[in-house]
């Protein structure tokens, strides 16, 4: 379950009280939803705090992953201060899984690669936090960190049947270093669950992604209209079609959905159990590669 939602941000807005922030993790608890990725830079920590009033007396009884944005300073003092910070915004000891948001230019040198390496493996090794990993990290950053990318994961990268540019090389580093991929924005930030109505195009998320727009969406549509057959097939809700495909794919330990709703919650919590069938995967694989290839020179 993904938390950037539940929490004012300049994402999404201010669209998500904090009452149905509660409704949206207590429906994934009761949909047996057991881990919830949230991160400092979600509204300030709000959504770390909402998280935790939503989880209650059920907090230790799930996997919470949350991620520092990688503008702190290459201490072991300043990753311990943002460690600790969250970890009040969720009440807890320590969290389950700790990322890193972006590498940006933080970490543009063996010197600074070096040391962040070191930092994550001394915040891994006194507790705080039980398993450290990456996210968004192209294979060029990956390359950077050396002998010390294998002390990571897990690297959270966007991935959909309409996004798929960590295959290749990245995917080839990451493979190599066991380091499996967490991917969210698993249904194109809803447009394969049929999010793109008027009310859905608000978000400020949606108005910047390009999948929503000219000339992408003429043809991420088509996609769309595939999921869907496969879905009216198999007597299910598209969103789930679409999280079914990516599930099964090649390295994708998992996926992050996220949602304000509780009922979105009820149509996809259970995506993972869906088989599909070797036709299906075939139609969907198609439908992706064709999208793939027609905007590959598009800017």
């Amino acid at each position: 379950m993904g938390c950037w939602q539940i929490a004012p941000s300049g994402g999404w807005g201010d669209v998500c009280p904090s009452e149905d922030a509660d409704r949206v993790v207590k429906t994934a608890l009761e949909m047996n939803i057991s881990a919830f990725d949230t991160a400092e830079g979600y509204g300030d920590g709000e959504s770390e705090r909402r998280l935790s009033k939503a989880l209650g007396n059920k907090k230790d009884d799930v996997i919470i992953i949350s991620k520092i944005w990688p503008d702190a300073e290459i201490t072991i003092e300043s990753y311990k201060e943002r460690l600790e910070n969250s970890l009040r915004a969720l009440n807890r000891d320590y969290v389950d899984v700790y990322l890193v948001h972006w590498p940006g230019d933080y970490f543009n040198s063996p010197e600074k690669s070096e040391q962040f390496c070191q930092i994550m493996f001394r915040l891994k090794a006194e507790g705080k936090a039980k398993i450290v990993g990456l996210s968004n990290f192209r294979s060029q950053d990956i390359k950077k960190l050396g002998e010390r990318a294998s002390y990571f994961s897990i690297n959270q990268v966007p991935y959909s049947i309409v996004k798929r540019e960590y295959e290749g090389e990245t995917m080839d580093v990451c493979e190599k270093d066991d380091i499996q991929y967490m991917a969210y924005s698993p249904t194109g930030q809803g447009l394969m669950g049929g999010r793109f109505d008027k009310e859905a195009l608000k978000s400020p998320t949606r108005q910047n992604n390009r999948l929503f727009h000219p000339p992408y969406f003429e043809h991420a549509i088509k996609v769309y209209e595939a999921v869907k057959k496969v879905a009216e097939e198999k007597n299910q809700k598209p969103i789930e079609i679409a999280l079914a495909w990516v599930i099964r794919q090649k390295n994708i330990l998992t996926a992050v959905v996220g949602s304000r709703k509780p009922e979105q919650v009820r149509e996809f919590a259970q995506a993972s159990e869906i088989e599909l069938s070797n036709e299906q995967i075939n139609q969907l694989d198609s439908a992706s590669n064709l999208f793939i290839e027609a905007t590959k020179n598009f800017n």
